[in-house]
């Protein structure tokens, strides 16, 4: 299972049901990078360093880093989803059974 790079705007309650779920989940907090206005290339540039895939709600810049940078650790882009539980058992059953998401974007919607 690939391990997780949430950045600082991603809804924490999520971070903590992915964990509950089994997944490796470090926070741009944690790691000491939020809050220092890095760009999304650079938050894009840590995760590879900390061998796991960007986790973020920021699609629209993210999928446009995906099409111009696409060797990269992985990146999960998700619609902002108030159903936490659910979304974090979305992204879940999406990365089961992956070992790696080198080079992937994955999409994570909210139901409809």
């Amino acid at each position: 299972m690939a391990g997780l790079y949430a950045d600082e705007n991603f809804p924490l309650p999520v971070v903590e049901e992915l964990r509950r779920l089994g997944f490796d989940v470090l926070t741009m907090y944690e790691d000491d990078k939020a809050n220092q206005s890095l760009t999304d290339e650079e938050v894009l540039s840590i995760a590879p360093d900390k061998r796991r895939a960007l986790l973020t709600a920021n699609r629209k810049h993210f999928i446009q880093l995906h099409r111009g940078q696409p060797n990269h650790s992985g990146i999960i882009v998700c619609t902002f989803d108030p159903d936490f539980i659910g979304q974090a058992k979305r992204i879940a059953e999406a990365l089961r059974d992956r070992e790696s998401l080198e080079n992937e974007l994955v999409k994570i919607y909210r139901p409809a």
